[in-house]
This record gives structure tokens, C-alpha cells and sequence, in this order.
């Protein structure tokens, strides 16, 4: 198929239950699974005049729409950018993610992202997974930071997507938020999905929401914050945000869900919430390995002051 060719695909009843972005290479020629989840992301496939995610799963009937862009708006160039590398090894990378930088490329973040940085520093993890995401095997937003993860070879890349599938990774955040929370502890179970008035946000009022569990402690208490040590148990979009502001206690400088109580008190130009520790298997040698990250300066500014 040409480039910028427009397609109309219908979904038939054996192919009910694909992935999105599945489905699209395997109906389309000579087109693969990246290219398609790219054209996904950049919201240029639309299900019933909808905007899905690569791994929706489609239904019987239901119509896809889209066009293809030019194969060279698809690649990922090296680009000088400083990495915090803690760690490294012949099988994996530990950066400490300053905040402020997109982990890969995507829609408006095209370049100046940490596998620009990657490929430019280290070129052998070019064509590890993902052609967009070499070496990548999670993500934090654009404004969280701390530890991530990349995988330098395809074993250590299949073996760390399977310890995140089958949730052997354990992951620690330190989240700075408003007020001051009572309990010295607590689970908050709440379901996670597209908030029904502005599908940019996610909700805990979401009438499709997936289940999530997020586990907190007080570390410390401040006059009008208080640093809470949060253990993911689900991994949902944006799920300590949200579950923080459900609880009444956003994030501090969260654009997004503490927009209301950025006018009180404490402010900050990002939201306060940093990947502290992490453990894991070593992907070559299966011993427990584990892994701390310091508090970046304007977090460390804030819990000092």
C-alpha cells in the first residue's frame, strides 16, 4: 500500500477479539504492528469514528478508518541529550529520569525524548522491541521522575516485560501531596478509566473503569503537605494521581487533578511525584536486584523547605 493511501477496514466475526493494532498490520500489506500502533497514537485510526488504543480489542462489525503516513515520519533519530545513568550492565540500563523529559516519542513529542538520548548513547539497543521504544519496558509521564528501566539486548527486553506482566517488579514512588493526611496508612481500590466529561483526564467515576489498587504509607508530615511512600499494585494511567485526588489529597503541582488546590498553600511548577525504588529479577542471572533514586532538587527544595 502507498504511502498516504486512506484505508476503510470491517472488523469480521474470527477477527473479533484482536488488538487494534494487530488487526491493522495483518489487513494491510507490507505495513507492520509499529507502524500501525504509531498511527494509533497519533490518533489517525479512528473504531466507528472513535479513538481507540493499540491493544483495544475489536468487535464484529465495528468499521476502521485511517491513513498512512509516510514511512519516514515514523523513525527515531539519536540526539545528544544527558542521561542519569545509576546503573549498568551487559543486559540492562537504570536511569534516574530527570523530570521534564518524554520517555519516547509520540504525538507533539517527536524528538528530545530518552530514546533519542538512548540511541545517540548507546546505538546497539536500536532494534530491541519496539522500533519507536528500543530498550523500553515501562514509562513514567513527562513530569514524573526517577527510575527507569531499558533493556540493552531482546532476552533482557522479553524477560523484563514478563517480571512487569506477571507483576514481579516491584515499584516504590515518594508522592508529595496536599494537606494533611490522618491515617498513618492505607489501600485506596478504586476503578481507573476515561473521565465522561474530558476524555484527556482519567476518572475514578468512569463507567468502564478497570480495577486499581494503590497502597500508601505516611513517610512524613509537613504543615500543609504530607510525603506519602506509595506501592503501585495495579498500573493504570495516571493511577497515583488519581487515586491521591480521590482521596483529597492531590498531588502537589498536578496540573490535571489538583488544579483546585494549586491556589492554596504550597505550590510547584510540576506535580511532586517521583519513582524512588524499584526490584526485580536480573534478567541474566535471576537474582533479586534492587535500586534507589534520590530526590530531584525541586522536590528535595519543597520537602525542605
Amino acid at each position: 500500500m502507498p504511502d498516504s493511501a486512506s484505508f476503510n477496514l470491517e472488523v469480521h466475526k474470527p477477527e473479533e477479539g484482536e488488538r487494534l493494532d494487530v488487526f491493522i498490520s495483518s489487513r494491510l500489506p507490507g505495513f507492520s504492528r509499529t507502524q500501525a500502533r504509531q498511527l494509533i497514537l497519533e490518533a489517525i485510526v479512528c473504531v466507528d469514528g472513535k479513538v481507540k488504543k493499540p491493544g483495544y480489542r475489536i468487535k464484529d462489525g465495528e468499521r476502521i478508518c485511517g491513513k498512512i503516513l509516510p514511512l519516514e515520519s515514523l523513525s527515531v533519530e539519536p540526539e545528544p541529550i544527558d542521561l542519569h545513568i545509576l546503573y549498568e550492565d551487559d543486559g540492562f540500563i537504570v536511569l534516574n529520569k530527570q523530570p521534564g523529559i518524554v520517555v519516547h516519542p509520540a504525538p507533539g513529542h517527536r524528538s528530545g525524548t530518552i530514546v533519542n538520548a538512548l540511541l545517540h548513547r548507546r546505538p546497539e539497543i536500536k532494534g530491541v522491541g519496539d522500533a519507536l521504544r528500543p530498550g523500553i519496558v515501562h514509562r513514567l509521564d513527562k513530569d514524573t521522575s526517577g527510575l527507569l528501566l531499558v533493556a540493552k539486548t531482546e532476552t533482557a527486553h522479553q524477560n523484563l516485560i514478563g517480571q512487569f506482566k506477571s507483576k514481579k517488579v516491584v515499584k516504590t514512588y515518594l508522592a508529595l501531596v496536599y494537606g494533611n493526611v490522618i491515617q498513618d496508612e492505607g489501600v485506596i481500590s478504586l476503578p481507573i478509566g476515561r473521565d465522561p466529561r474530558d476524555r484527556k483526564r482519567m476518572s475514578t467515576a468512569s463507567r468502564k473503569g478497570r480495577f486499581a489498587e494503590t497502597g500508601w504509607r505516611v513517610k512524613e508530615r509537613f504543615i500543609t503537605t504530607t510525603l506519602l511512600e506509595v506501592h503501585l499494585k495495579t498500573g493504570r494511567t495516571h493511577q497515583i494521581r488519581v487515586h491521591c485526588a480521590a482521596m483529597g489529597h492531590p498531588v502537589v503541582g498536578d496540573p490535571v487533578y489538583g488544579r483546585r488546590k494549586r491556589k492554596k498553600g504550597i505550590s510547584a511548577k510540576r506535580q511532586m511525584l517521583h519513582a524512588w525504588r524499584i526490584r526485580f529479577g536480573h534478567p541474566v542471572t535471576g537474582r533479586d536486584v534492587s535500586f534507589e533514586a534520590p530526590l530531584p532538587e525541586d522536590m528535595e527544595h519543597l520537602v525542605q523547605s
